[in-house]
């Protein structure tokens, strides 16, 4: 018969294990622009094809990033700064992280509800790049 002594250790060994793991991948994915940016130029390729998520920390020091079209992009800042960028954040279908680009030129509510009716059901949702097409984002 198992010792249940030695069982609860073993068990509480690979739990700590798997959640140190865990840990690990969250602490890596949530890495800080300043940080995704720094490195070999490896890490130049592997962050021109994975979608970059600048910190809100990130953009009060810095702005918004650009790509390499000179635009911006990057998460709703809600009150923390006036600018918006070009390219937005918002989750897609499925739950697929990505950018979409904002409307232009809509300077009052009349205007929304215009765009509103006018618009696609759906648009692409991109990369950091605004071309490279990772998702869609259907409007509600």
């Amino acid at each position: 018969m198992v010792n249940k002594k030695s069982l609860i250790i073993k068990v509480l060994t690979v739990t700590s294990m798997l959640f140190g793991v865990l840990i690990f991948l969250i602490i890596t994915s949530n890495k800080p622009l300043e940080e995704v940016n720094k490195g070999s130029d490896n890490d130049q390729e592997l962050s021109s094809s994975e979608l970059i998520i600048p910190t809100k920390e990130y953009i009060l020091k810095n702005g918004f990033p650009k790509n390499e079209k000179g635009e911006t992009y990057g998460p709703d800042m809600g009150n923390l700064i006036l600018d918006e960028p070009v390219l937005s954040l918002t989750e897609g279908e499925n739950g697929v992280l990505g950018y979409i680009y904002r409307p232009k030129g809509i300077s009052s509510p009349s205007e929304l509800e215009e765009y509103n009716k006018s618009r696609e059901k759906s648009t692409p949702l991109y990369l950091q790049d605004g071309e490279t097409v990772i998702g869609t984002y259907y409007f509600n």
